[in-house]
């Protein structure tokens, strides 16, 4: 006799899909770099909110060195605090271009453009550099200012509109869209199957009026419904959470209506009635457990819608707040720029949003044709 293992034989089934698996990775590739968050951006500030206006609108790959011209006194996080919130910074500085050490000071050309003169400036060598002047040899402060007060730091990805690092703004961005993603879904979820279940369970009045609420939420707009309760919960972070998944949830009703009504006829659930189970207990732990394939499949989805509405409320000012990144707030803040010689500030935020969508696509299609077992051979 062989052993039956659904879960094996629905895995076995969506591996074979290599463009599902391939989403898949994909999309826990995100979540690892969403979670890790402020431990692998190069700009660790919360928000990654550094701006310095004269490096604004630099080519990926971009190097500049920067003089470190004072100390904030900022307190250490630990690691856990840092990955989720980050770490304010521990120094101000500035871009130069060179330098040079003198007697007790420091003449600094700073950097204030491509095309611009830099501007000269001199500190006093023991305002910046106290154990400097403990040392008689040139060459050893020379060394010990360079290893203290001056660093290079590489832009991989360019710099945005307000000279802040793209690169961090962007894995940042990934934890917006997930999480609204994720908590989206799951109002959905709640919401879908509670109404679905009762309304396919129960039938007759409850049905019908179950069915035409979610006709007339299906009516209407994805956007605009997402945006009126957007008006009445305020703009904000959380508020998306809610008016998301509110306007979600209809996909997962329908279907989870329609999967309930064909199974509540069957064998086990009229003997889960006469064995005098509860309504709720017969729903719970017969008919959901039961559906729980096709379920999974329309969440997917639903997760690459919740982006996708989330990238438009934050293109239009309704999602997260500046100076929280979004990939949809970079883009409205960059979309004028497609036209001029730096389309790569609208583009690359696009293309994680069109990669990020289509990995749960494909990831939604895999679950759909895992899950359906019509047409597969099953030895018994």
């Amino acid at each position: 006799m062989n052993n039956y293992n659904p879960s094996q034989k629905i895995w076995k089934r969506f591996k074979r899909n290599r463009l599902a698996l391939g989403g898949l990775i994909f999309i826990l590739l995100l979540v690892i770099i969403g979670v890790l968050g402020y431990l692998i951006t190069p700009d660790k500030t919360p928000y990654a909110n550094t701006m310095r206006l004269q490096l604004n609108n630099k080519k990926p790959g971009r190097t500049f060195d920067f003089l470190i011209i004072s100390k904030n006194k900022v307190k250490q996080v630990g690691c856990f605090d840092k990955m989720i919130y980050g770490q304010e910074a521990e120094y101000k500085s500035i871009p130069i271009s060179s330098y040079r050490l003198a007697k007790n000071v420091v003449e600094v050309n700073k950097y204030i453009g491509d095309d611009e003169q830099p501007e000269k400036t001199i500190y006093s060598l023991t305002s910046l550099c106290a154990q400097c002047t403990q040392k008689s040899n040139l060459a050893n402060i020379e060394q010990i200012f360079k290893q203290h007060h001056v660093y290079t730091q590489t832009f991989y990805l360019g710099t945005d509109m307000y000279g802040r690092d793209l690169l961090s703004r962007l894995i940042l961005g990934i934890r917006v869209s997930l999480s609204v993603g994720l908590v989206a879904v799951l109002i959905s979820l709640f919401i879908g199957v509670s109404l679905g279940a009762v309304a396919g369970y129960f039938g007759g009045k409850t049905d019908a009026a179950i069915s035409w609420f979610m006709n007339v939420i299906w009516s209407l707009p994805s956007l605009l419904l997402v945006i009126a309760i957007s008006f009445a919960l305020g703009k904000g972070f959380w508020q998306i959470f809610i008016a998301v998944g509110l306007s979600t949830w209809v996909d997962v009703a329908r279907l989870v209506r329609g999967q309930v009504m064909a199974l509540k006829e069957i064998e086990f659930v009229e003997a889960s009635k006469a064995l005098g189970f509860s309504t709720t207990r017969t729903i719970a732990k017969h008919i959901l457990p039961n559906i729980a394939g096709p379920i999974l499949v329309v969440a997917s989805a639903n997760f690459a819608s919740a982006i996708l509405l989330e990238t438009g409320l934050s293109f239009l000012g309704f999602g997260a707040q500046p100076p929280m990144p979004s990939w949809g707030s970079m883009i409205k803040e960059h979309y004028g720029y497609i036209i001029m010689d730096a389309a790569y500030l609208a583009i690359l935020p696009g293309l994680a949003i069109m990669l990020t969508v289509y990995a749960f696509n494909v990831l939604a299609i895999g679950l759909r044709d895992a899950f359906d077992v019509k047409g597969q051979n099953v030895n018994v």
